[in-house]
């Protein structure tokens, strides 16, 4: 019904309220609304306190939407001098079908107000999810996105769907169209002063957005409809209930599985288990009793969600605790750089010699190993841009078959033909897992996806392993051969 109301509202000016003579004027400052006209005993909308530093009501400027309700619900005449953006009739210039589930998410996004977040599978089709809210809401459009390479793809993305003035926020540019990209971090640096130049904004990769900092892009902005998109929204730190305040409610939700075959590719997961030689395995021994021992002295919790942070608060505090810190950190290099890993990595590159293959680790010194063993380019953090560029249009051509990464290319990348993703290390998180899987779900003809994970056994990469694989996508996917063979292989 508000929808109904609002839109009603909006689309004829102000006839309804703002048109009858009113001291209340509602203004933007610096990522917040004001109030004018209002004592400090005035009824105001719930969403104003009284500051008194400036003698006015204020309110954040992601309540303007709460705060419009309010009026029009209670028939208050108002000014709105916060609002300083346009609608628009925006039209695709050629207009690609929607699949059931694109469609299905973006009317129950439109039967939420208009607000929410939508949870897709990396492939599934987001972009094509949000151009259709951005030709649905007619409104000055912002779309927020994690990197400068992503920024790049949809500007690109946008040219070649609307007829309009495409803006960009970040990377040297500050021009504001009727739709316009920036960086997670540059909303920060200008929403405070932009923020009400939009009335729709689409959160991409919407996990980020719970970020200290990063959250201001939503609450500096007035804008009243509003598209989070993820494939991954869970956070370990559990800030993802943050995304239904500055967002809205999970509106639509569809995993991997569900897909896989008709709209993405379908796709299998291996694990491959690998020991530790001797050597490696007295040396982990070793440094894990140094790490176990300073940890029953100082009984820290482990397992709790406060144990990582109480044993690196405790380990700094003494010439032990450093040296458990730095047996923890021989351990995990041990485990995770086994060279039983790199054997594996051979035979699996053999076997997929004609296919386009990633290979992902959880640090860049096993990057620069595999790059100087096999040949292969390497990409991490320290690449530059146009040397990044250079290697993902050379997998994509098929100029080169492999590439070897640490975290940068989890998302955000675009590699159709990729279609085996190797993982010899990573985090616990099932975000990180997920998104390695998207790297290699691009659907094409007759298509099957392998990703292999390859864990050290009898360390602690098991539980690693365990904790990112306890969700949907990786249920029911396992066959036991390959892993069989490479376990008796390595055994």
């Amino acid at each position: 019904m508000f929808d109904t109301l609002y839109n009603f509202y909006i689309i004829l000016g102000m006839e309804i309220i703002s048109s009858i003579p009113s001291d209340l004027k509602i203004k933007f400052e610096s990522g917040t609304l004001i109030l004018e006209g209002a004592s400090e005993n005035h009824s105001v909308p719930k969403a104003f306190i009284w500051d008194k530093r400036t003698w006015q009501h204020r309110a954040p400027g992601y309540l303007y939407r709460q705060v419009i309700k309010e009026f029009v619900r209670t028939k208050t005449p108002y000014i709105d001098e916060a609002k300083k953006y346009f609608t628009f009739d925006f039209k695709q210039k050629f207009r690609l079908a929607p699949r059931p589930y694109q469609t299905s998410s973006i009317e129950a996004w439109r039967n939420n107000e208009r607000c929410g977040v939508i949870v897709l599978p990396t492939g599934a089709g987001k972009t094509h999810v949000a151009t259709m809210a951005i030709e649905l809401c007619k409104r000055q459009t912002l779309i927020v996105v994690p990197t400068i390479d992503l920024m790049n793809q949809w500007y690109d993305l946008l040219l070649s769907t609307f007829d309009a003035e495409i803006g960009l926020i970040g990377g040297g540019f500050y021009e504001i169209g009727a739709i316009t990209v920036t960086t997670y971090a540059s909303a920060f640096r200008h929403q405070e002063r932009i923020g009400n130049q939009f009335g729709l904004i689409i959160f991409d990769e919407c996990h980020h957005l719970p970020s200290e900092g990063f959250k201001y892009a939503a609450e500096f902005a007035i804008a009243p409809f509003r598209l989070g998109l993820s494939a991954t929204p869970e956070r370990a730190d559990g800030n993802n209930s943050l995304l239904e305040e500055l967002v809205g409610k999970f509106v639509y939700r569809i995993e991997a599985q569900q897909l896989a075959g008709e709209y993405l590719a379908d796709y299998i997961v291996e694990k491959v288990e690998v020991d530790l030689t001797d050597e490696e395995c007295d040396a982990y021994q070793r440094q894990r009793d140094i790490f176990r021992r300073f940890v029953r002295a100082k009984n820290i919790p482990f397992g709790s969600i406060n144990g990582w942070k109480t044993f690196v608060i405790q380990s700094a505090r003494s010439e032990d605790g450093r040296r458990a810190m730095k047996a923890y950190r021989e351990s995990k290099k041990i485990a995770l750089g086994t060279n039983a890993k790199l054997r594996v990595l051979r035979d699996l590159l053999i076997r997929h010699k004609h296919d386009k293959v990633l290979i992902f680790t959880a640090e860049n010194e096993m990057v620069y190993r595999i790059s100087k063993n096999f040949l292969v380019p390497a990409i991490t953090h320290e690449t530059n841009i146009k040397e990044r560029r250079f290697w993902l249009e050379a997998l994509n051509k098929g100029d080169v078959l492999v590439l070897a990464t640490s975290k940068v290319l989890n998302e955000g990348v675009n590699i159709p033909d990729a279609r085996v993703a190797i993982i010899l290390s990573g985090s616990g998180s099932s975000r990180e897992h997920i998104q390695r899987l998207g790297r290699i779900l691009r659907k094409k003809e007759n298509k099957q996806a392998i990703l292999y994970e390859v864990i050290t056994r009898n360390t602690t990469e098991e539980h690693i392993s365990q904790r990112r694989s306890d969700v949907r996508q990786f249920q029911g996917r396992k066959t036991p051969d390959d892993r069989d063979l490479f376990a008796q292989r390595n055994s």
